[in-house]
């Protein structure tokens, strides 16, 4: 291990309660966040800070037993608000003078769980979920709880407490299955339950098919043609989508970087693998969009040589075909279905770049442009959002990318009557 030279940190814009926002799903929402007597509870000053990121207004409220594994002061410092411990004369638990978009039980106790199915509100926690339950009831909020417990924990009883609750419009986040428990989650699926669950876009209850990564030509068994691309914009759309609520089905190819776990991800290793599951997806039922950002290979051997090559072989001449584009195939099957398409280029001037753009952008509705000579590598991500009928959009970043696609989808979802859940 290297000797540090002690120095001071980078200087920060940022104050010391202040968190980097990532995201504005959750901005000028109140959230209230229930802690529970659960070892758990230690997690939940991260998880305040997760929510706060995506400009949530945290409020926390925490039991006397959750106090013995998340201190107070720790607490608030993270949701910068002060901490309900219990309940005085300004009812608290009733938050009329602060209405709440939603309640957030994390970690959700075998205690807590049972007790609120079954209608008892005897303390900080209990009570407040007994006001919630009755604010969902009329549609003004939301209310999600995160189970973490012992697997010994998991009974018939937990198991009809928690339908119980799902029947009366709780969501219940699902844990981590890890070591025999079930353990809290990440902040990150809870943030998107709770940013999905409050979303008032257009998006919400629609279904997308997003698409990313390279989706390559096998030569041999060993050998493939493929690119360099990483999924890593696919993911991010897809990940934006899912924030506002919709309904989204990801399409990786191999090779790819990972999709977060609580994504609707799977994988696919070939071009026909990657037409067939697109096709059909598109068939199962109405989406509002297809954004297809997969890299799929142009070109494809007339033979696919079985085994491994081998080298000592001497010299090997590979025939190649251009292969079909899947994205016509999309379109003339589906053809008022709004598509999103992707274009990249190499030695071409922006002039070319946004012609050939917007000529697929007539056809398809949209189509996202980028050149090498834009990316340099292990530079921020430029491209050209192209919609039919509007200026071409310059953006810097694969978040903006996203971000930008999402704002076309609310706009086109608000203008075109199709896909309607």
């Amino acid at each position: 291990m290297s000797h540090w030279h002690p120095r001071p940190p980078t200087p920060s814009p940022l104050g010391d309660h202040a968190v980097p926002q990532d995201g504005e799903h959750l901005a000028r929402k109140r959230i209230a966040l229930l802690v529970t007597g659960g070892i758990a509870a230690m997690k939940a000053p991260l998880l305040a800070r997760a929510l706060r990121r995506q400009g949530a207004e945290v409020t926390p409220f925490i039991s006397e037993e959750g106090l013995r594994y998340c201190t107070q002061d720790t607490l608030e410092w993270s949701c910068a608000r002060s901490a309900v411990t219990r309940l005085t004369a300004d009812a608290e638990h009733l938050s009329d003078a602060e209405r709440f978009d939603a309640f957030v039980v994390a970690p959700a106790t075998y205690n807590t769980i049972n007790k609120v199915a079954s209608g008892i509100a005897d303390g900080v926690i209990t009570a407040t979920l007994a006001s919630a339950l009755g604010r969902l009831e009329r549609g003004e909020c939301c209310v999600l709880v995160c189970p973490s417990m012992h697997g010994s924990m998991h009974t018939k009883i937990l198991t009809a407490s928690l339908e119980r609750l799902q029947g009366l419009g709780v969501t219940v986040i699902p844990p981590r299955d890890d070591y025999g428990k079930h353990n809290l989650p990440d902040p990150e699926p809870v943030v998107a339950a709770l940013c999905a669950a409050t979303s008032t876009s257009p998006l919400k209850g629609r279904s997308f098919l997003v698409t990313g990564g390279p989706v390559g030509a096998d030569l041999d068994g060993v050998r493939r043609i493929s690119s360099p691309f990483t999924g890593a914009l696919g993911i991010e759309v897809a990940r934006e989508l899912a924030l506002c609520g919709g309904d989204v089905t990801l399409l990786l190819g191999s090779g790819s970087l990972p999709a977060p776990a609580w994504l609707n991800a799977q994988t696919v290793h070939s071009i026909d693998e990657y037409r067939e599951i697109v096709m059909r997806t598109l068939a199962s039922r109405p989406h509002q969009a297809a954004i297809l950002s997969a890299a799929v290979a142009d070109f494809a051997p007339h033979t696919i040589r079985h085994g491994k090559t081998k080298s000592a072989d001497g010299p090997w001449t590979v025939e190649l075909h251009p292969t079909s584009k899947v994205i016509d195939e999309v379109h003339r099957a589906h053809p008022d279905l709004e598509i999103v398409g992707f274009k990249f280029e190499a030695g071409s001037s922006q002039a070319d770049l946004l012609r050939i753009a917007s000529e697929r952008a007539a056809t398809h509705g949209a189509c996202v442009a980028n050149r090498a000579e834009d990316n340099p590598r292990g530079g921020e991500h430029a491209a050209w959002l192209v919609v039919r009928g509007h200026e071409p959009q310059c953006l810097k970043g694969k978040p903006a990318i996203a971000r930008a696609i999402r704002v076309h989808l609310e706009h086109d979802a608000l203008t075109h009557r199709r896909a309607h859940p």
